[in-house]
């Protein structure tokens, strides 16, 4: 668990699922990141199987719930993923609507960047992001990432993000 002065950041769960079926159902989940097959709690639940839990089990990190810390509300997603179809591990993040623009996703993801450095020893950590989207973009750039190149990514135009530096 991670934890910053506003937020506590947590390995997902199978009781995450409705949180991660509201989150999977907004309209701006579904623009910018896509449709995961996420339409009920079922679906949800295999989501978190084959997804967050594998990845947590199979690479030692994965997406993690972002919560308020003064109340254990749920708001986001954060941490790192690990495909296939990419050579570093990729940050992914996503906040419930009513939460965006106060910051969280910037103290939720400087967290998982310090801990992806200092504790998992990694170098390298890619990012992808639709091409109109804007707030990832932003957000990535306050982070230290640049663009590195546009890819195809399972269909879809992404901008890929590289952030990397010299370990101790």
């Amino acid at each position: 668990m991670l934890e910053t002065p506003r937020l506590r950041i947590r390995a997902l769960t199978i009781a995450d699922a409705p949180f991660v079926l509201a989150l999977q159902s907004q309209p701006s989940w579904l623009r910018f990141i896509g449709d995961r097959g996420v339409h009920d709690l079922a679906s949800a639940e295999r989501y978190l199987i084959d997804g967050p839990i594998a990845n947590r089990q199979q690479h030692g990190f994965a997406l993690d719930l972002v919560e308020l810390k003064e109340s254990g509300a749920p708001i986001g997603v954060c941490g790192l993923i690990r495909r296939e179809s990419l050579p570093h591990p990729d940050l992914g993040f996503a906040l419930l609507d009513d939460y965006a623009g106060r910051g969280y996703a910037f103290e939720a993801a400087s967290a998982v960047m310090a801990h992806a450095r200092a504790a998992l020893g990694l170098s390298t950590i890619l990012a992808i992001a639709t091409h109109d989207n804007a707030r990832s973009a932003a957000l990535l750039g306050r982070l230290g990432f640049v663009v590195d190149r546009a890819i195809d990514h399972e269909g879809t135009a992404l901008d890929l993000y590289a952030s990397t530096i010299a370990l101790g």
